[in-house]
């Protein structure tokens, strides 16, 4: 008699994580984040609560997680860096077109309001969403600011750190805010803006 080989628990796991995740995205795209629960998220991937608790301490941490998982799926697994081509307008205009069309996305702009909204209010989300999410994007722009002040392409006492906040936060701010249309031109301007200035050339 063929003896059956034992249940891979390891796999087991990964495919109640990956249902878990799926649920979870899906939940607050239809029903809002303070309409998603742990238990809602259970059902809907079809495993115990217990399992939920067992790995997240609760639906935020839940939702954090499977939007990184998103963030890295679309990605490839593999982190993007700001292109260097030496024309740092044209590279920092490429990666915000990129970052417009992810915001604009069902997929990646109803968690992503979730967890902006949700870690104004709960701290420990707050700085886990920026460690983990927006600080090593971020990072990303200040390695290409590094590059361009290295190449002297923009003033040797510039802070990297600060300058990308010329061109990221009125994009951040308008997409939170709603307070006008996040497209491709606007970006490319913020751009134009943040590199020559607004005073007469």
């Amino acid at each position: 008699m063929v003896k059956k080989p034992a249940p891979d628990a390891t796999r087991r796991s990964e495919k109640s994580r990956r249902a878990i995740y799926a649920a979870a995205l899906a939940l607050v795209g239809e029903v809002g984040y303070p309409r998603t629960t742990v238990e809602g998220i259970a059902a809907r991937a079809g495993v115990g609560k217990q399992t939920i608790y067992r790995w997240w301490a609760s639906k935020a941490d839940v939702l954090l997680e499977a939007f990184l998982d998103l963030g890295e799926q679309a990605a490839g697994q593999d982190t993007d860096a700001v292109p260097d081509t030496g024309d740092l307008a044209a590279d920092l205009k490429a990666v915000l077109r990129a970052t417009v069309d992810e915001l604009l996305d069902p997929r990646f702009e109803t968690p992503a309001r979730a967890l902006a909204a949700e870690g104004l209010v709960n701290d420990q989300l707050g700085r886990e969403y920026v460690a983990r999410l927006l600080e090593p994007q971020l990072q990303l722009y200040v390695a290409r600011l590094r590059s361009a002040r290295d190449a002297g392409q923009v003033r040797a006492d510039v802070d990297p750190r600060i300058a990308l906040e010329l061109f990221v936060s009125p994009l951040a701010q308008r997409w939170l805010q709603r307070t006008g249309p996040i497209t491709h031109a606007y970006t490319d301007t913020l751009v134009e803006y943040a590199l020559h200035g607004i005073a007469p050339r």
